[in-house]
């Protein structure tokens, strides 16, 4: 970066390459484990209910996990280490694990107890058939992760705070790493469709080892780094009132957002046998570049302004303004990619086994439901991180109960269009709800193509618009604090022009390759894979060259930095 761009303009910009370096590890562990997923559970009823397990305690960590304390604890955290006050920081450090530790404690009790009603009203659709009990099953082993997943995200926050950020975004990869083993291990032997629910358990108990490694592949730098910690129960402490007051509408916020969890995973749940497993492959491919462009670039900026919130406000505005266009030039060609080559990419990762070509064509057009709001998605996450550095969290919670509603409306008006819904008799209490149909042959307004499934992609098409609600608020919001926020117009539109492009340049060159279908390993989706490598190799290629060539001054950082290691080998 230019010298003479400010020392921690330069901090926040290695600290963003941190981040994506850590997160890019553990998104790559998550394919892995998605592929093995997919080759061993494919859309089984098992990995339904497997998908649903993990949700439902996920509701806990989303809760009071890293996006809460990010917004909460980290602010208050890094001021108090800014000034010189280690100890006191020390103290609250102790104070927030010691009430994290016991709300998610009782919390997680409270969950394996009442596991049969949450999965009861989260996954109605289960009730009658075996994934009821098998989800039920599945949510009482994995719920306790849920609290050793919230004390990994205070280690993150006091990581991140003293300026170490690759350790606790690189921790979800023993996460998924247990996962993985677990496959490898037992899923030769259980894969066939009568013991995959014993699979499945072993991925569950898999999963809480993995929650428990997670936070104590931490510890050890927590510990080095924070040597006034005093873990003690202190309700009077300043510091952790603060935190406290300012966490409160943060939990809202994401409150807010697990509703929208829930409501994809009740209404997937009315839909064919099938349709939650789809729409978590999609979702997975979605979050990948909303983690390595949105979360990074946010989470290397919050401390930072968390640090200078004093400074003035035009600083601030330059700063969203610069990372706005660092996610664009990532963003951009990323959404490109994934309409020309997405069938090729989903077909790499995880078209064998028990998942075949068809299941491969559904979850590309649902994930192309999710592209719609890929840019805006990515944009909110550093827009919210520049109300939480200017200690406003309800901003964005209550854009967030905004963006929720209108998903969960708009989801249900296009699920129905796409997708008969068929919805089963259920008791609650005293009271029953009688079996009822919508839906294209109900009172949908045309009847769509014969491809069985695509319910959810009306659900994913109501998470993008609704996305792009959520940035237009924001952007409007913030920028009655500081001026105009958004990303350079010219650069941009030579983004997409460049994107554009290199995708028809990969896909032509997919199209011209001979066959492959004489690879051996034919198994294993070896030709799948050559293919897909090809074909983003070459939009890869041809995208930072026209970037070049274009002035386009994030392509030639990232060119210069490949020259420099090619240098050092």
């Amino acid at each position: 970066m230019n010298p003479s761009e400010p020392v921690s303009r330069r901090t926040s910009a290695r600290s963003a390459q941190w981040v994506a370096a850590g997160i890019f590890l553990s998104r790559i562990s998550g394919l892995v484990r998605e592929a093995l997923f997919a080759r061993f559970l494919g859309t089984s009823y098992s990995l339904d209910a497997l998908r649903a397990a993990l949700r439902v305690p996920g509701v806990l960590q989303q809760l009071l996990g890293e996006g809460t304390l990010s917004a909460s604890f980290i602010p208050v955290y890094a001021e108090l280490l800014h000034q010189g006050r280690e100890k006191e920081a020390g103290r609250v450090a102790g104070a927030v694990f010691a009430l994290l530790l016991a709300l998610a404690g009782a919390l997680a009790l409270i969950g394996i107890l009442a596991a049969p009603v949450l999965v009861a009203i989260l996954a109605p659709g289960y009730a009658g058939d075996p994934r009821f009990d098998l989800t039920v099953r599945l949510v009482r082993i994995i719920f306790p992760m849920a609290g050793l997943m919230v004390l990994a995200a205070w280690s993150l926050g006091i990581l991140n705070s003293h300026r170490r950020f690759f350790v606790p975004y690189v921790a979800p990869v023993v996460w998924n790493g247990a996962m993985i083993a677990a496959m490898l291990l037992f899923g030769f032997r259980l894969a066939q469709p009568s013991l995959q629910p014993s699979l499945a358990t072993m991925v569950a108990w898999a999963a809480l080892l993995g929650g428990a490694l997670q936070f104590l592949v931490q510890l050890p730098w927590v510990l080095r780094l924070e040597r006034s910690l005093k873990i003690r129960w202190d309700v009077r402490l300043a510091g952790l009132r603060t935190t406290v007051r300012n966490a409160l509408p943060v939990v809202a916020g994401r409150g807010v957002v697990q509703i929208a969890g829930w409501v994809d995973l009740f209404l997937a749940s009315l839909l064919a046998i099938g349709s939650v497993a789809t729409l978590a492959y999609a979702q997975t491919l979605y979050m990948l570049p909303v983690s390595l462009f949105g979360m990074s670039v946010a989470a290397a900026e919050l401390p930072e302004l968390a640090r200078e919130r004093a400074q003035e406000r035009d600083r601030l505005r330059e700063r969203v303004n610069a990372g706005l266009q660092r996610m664009a030039f990532f963003v951009v060609p990323t959404i490109l990619g994934y309409l020309a080559l997405g069938d090729l990419i989903v077909a790499a990762l995880y078209q064998r086994g028990a998942f075949g070509h068809a299941d491969t064509l559904l979850v590309w057009i649902v994930l192309l439901g999710f592209t719609l709001g890929l840019f805006a998605s990515t944009g909110t996450r550093l827009f919210s991180s520049a109300f939480f550095a200017l200690h406003d969290t309800k901003t964005p919670a209550k854009t967030a109960a905004i963006r929720v509603a209108t998903a969960a409306v708009l989801g249900v008006a296009l699920m129905v269009q796409l997708e008969a819904v068929h919805t089963p008799a259920v008791a609650i209490g005293g009271l029953r709800l009688p079996a009822a149909s919508f839906g294209p042959y109900g009172f949908g307004f045309w009847r769509p193509p014969a491809i069985g499934g695509l319910g959810t992609l009306g659900l994913t098409l109501a998470a993008g618009l609704a996305a792009w609600l959520e940035w237009w608020i924001l952007r409007r919001r913030l920028g009655q604090h500081l001026g105009p926020v958004a990303p350079p117009v010219r650069p941009l539109m030579r983004m997409i022009l460049a994107g554009t492009v290199a995708a028809a340049a990969g896909r032509g060159l997919v199209e011209v390759l001979p066959s492959l279908s004489a690879l051996k390993f034919s198994g294993l989706g070896v030709a799948n894979i050559v293919r897909m490598g090809v074909g983003v190799g070459g939009f890869g290629a041809v995208y930072l060259w026209l970037g070049h060539v274009l002035g386009l001054g994030e392509a030639d950082r990232v060119l210069g930095r490949l020259r420099g290691r090619r240098g050092r080998k």
